[in-house]
């Protein structure tokens, strides 16, 4: 699955891969948007949402993430906004099923999940979704085959072109594989490595595209955390810790902190770093050919420049590649491979 295209946008190399069987070449680095138009805890900001959009799509970006809970909903909003008149030029990922309370397999209904799109087709002011993935719903739902034939459905009816599932776990992506998905997003980074170990091969021979979530671990692989760096009260890295309040992994990737902080300082130095961790993470994941986009976010035009001149470093070599596997093997692995 190697790059489809390159464009040159202000003086870096953007490459294209292809989307799995979706047939859209996507950027290599794209844009997450859970922090689209706020920062943890402060109310959304329309002109930075725009203005955070613009300058992605001016760099090269043409695929953004997103999700209906997401500022409850003013995330697909200021997509929609954005993307008009741009409809053939990028492509939106939306995710549903976490409006549910309690987030329950039982709630996977079909009515349920027949609202929720309908619910995205209004806010992004579109006929049909480029893509839909279930929000990382509980085990279970993968063993119920009503819930994917719901969304066969609604792709027959013209409502969603693809869909798939956004996942917590190894196991939960494996089995989604079973039904007719062309899209799994995962967390995918220097300290979760185990996708790569069987089910990327596993997705390439199906022809599913891979979205790399959380790739900078909540920002341990940016290399710029200590132990007395604090975070905010509404700052998932602040109250879900321990999961508190969600599954454990999307914090740090479920790195406890202070050893995500020592592991990611031993990477800096062994990796002889001249310059900050967070592109060669970024990097790093794209040395996987299975993935088809990485998502980090961004809140600076300058994050997005620098997220996106990532993909035009040079590739690792494999010295560098097993010092990864051997910091993984030393901090990293027990207990995190085991649980996701």
């Amino acid at each position: 699955m190697a790059p489809a295209r390159l464009a040159q946008k202000a003086g870096i190399t953007v490459k294209y891969r292809q989307f799995g069987k979706t047939n859209f070449n996507v950027s290599e680095v794209s844009l997450g948007t859970w922090q689209l138009g706020s920062k943890w805890g402060d109310p959304f900001d329309e002109a930075d949402a725009q203005n955070t959009l613009a300058a992605a799509y001016d760099a090269g970006v043409n695929f953004f993430d997103t999700a209906d809970i997401y500022q409850d909903g003013q995330s697909e909003r200021a997509l929609a906004k954005f993307i008009k008149g741009k409809q053939d030029k990028v492509f939106v990922s939306t995710k549903v099923g976490r409006k549910l309370d309690p987030h329950v397999a039982s709630g996977y209904t079909a009515a349920n999940i027949t609202k929720f799109v309908e619910e995205s087709l209004t806010n992004l002011d579109v006929d049909a979704l480029d893509n839909v993935l279930l929000h990382c719903p509980p085990t279970p739902v993968y063993y119920e085959p009503e819930v994917f034939f719901t969304l066969d459905q609604l792709k027959k009816d013209g409502k969603i072109k693809n869909y798939g599932v956004s996942v917590e776990r190894v196991e939960e992506a494996m089995k989604a594989l079973d039904y007719d998905i062309s899209a799994v997003e995962i967390i995918y980074n220097m300290f979760r490595l185990r996708p790569a170990d069987n089910f990327f091969k596993m997705a390439q021979a199906k022809n599913v595209g891979i979205i790399a979530r959380v790739p900078l671990a909540s920002g341990l692989l940016s290399g710029k955390y200590t132990l007395d760096t604090t975070f905010g009260k509404a700052d998932h890295r602040n109250f879900n810790r321990h999961g508190e309040a969600f599954d454990q992994g999307e914090t740090f990737s479920g790195v406890e902190y202070a050893t995500g902080v020592k592991a990611a300082n031993e990477l800096h130095e062994r990796l002889g770093l001249d310059q900050a961790l967070a592109p060669l993470a970024l990097r790093y994941i794209l040395m996987a050919d299975a993935v088809s986009t990485v998502i980090p976010g961004a809140s600076k035009p300058e994050q997005i420049t620098r997220n996106v001149a990532a993909a035009d470093l040079p590739a690792f070599t494999a010295d560098q590649m097993a010092i990864v596997r051997d910091v993984y093997n030393k901090y990293i692995k027990n207990p995190v491979q085991y649980k996701w």
